[in-house]
């Protein structure tokens, strides 16, 4: 973690089933001194990840997806000490050469450069788990079409 790195205790938030988020203090939030919303590295119960902090009914949360629960040990309600600092580094996708390929013979590679890098991921993650060469070829279309449109 940063140097600038903040540490505070709370309880793993849990506000549904299977939904849960790590509440962010107000002083934090300030402390980070970039916004409401910023991008952050967060570290607990020795699991890292990155994320963007999200408000929901004026609270600041950092999701924690089931994924991040089973990697962590961790589960809704347990407390826990949180690690937190700005995240600096620019977001990026791993983009799959054909796509990459595809999009650049279409005219549109700069305009999927533009997107959101978590949109980037989704389409990119979209084509990667594709069972067949035919799946994968049309949903590279369907990226393709969207971004013509």
């Amino acid at each position: 973690m940063p140097d600038d790195t903040i540490r505070f205790e709370t309880h793993l938030l849990q506000t549904g089933a299977n939904t849960t988020g790590i509440p962010v203090p107000a002083d934090v939030i300030a402390k980070l001194d970039a916004g409401a919303r910023p991008a952050v590295l967060v570290k607990v119960n020795g699991y890292s990840y990155r994320t963007t902090v999200g408000v929901m009914r004026g609270k600041s949360l950092l999701p924690f997806s089931a994924e991040h629960r089973e990697l962590s040990g961790l589960k809704g309600g347990d407390a826990i000490e949180v690690d937190i600092a700005r995240d600096t580094q620019p977001r990026t996708a791993e983009v799959p050469e054909d796509v990459r390929q595809a999009l650049t013979e279409a005219g549109v590679l700069t305009a999927f450069e533009k997107l959101a890098p978590s949109r980037q991921r989704a389409d990119a993650d979209n084509v990667a788990t594709a069972k067949s060469a035919e799946t994968r070829t049309r949903r590279i279309a369907v990226i393709v079409a969207k971004l013509q449109a």
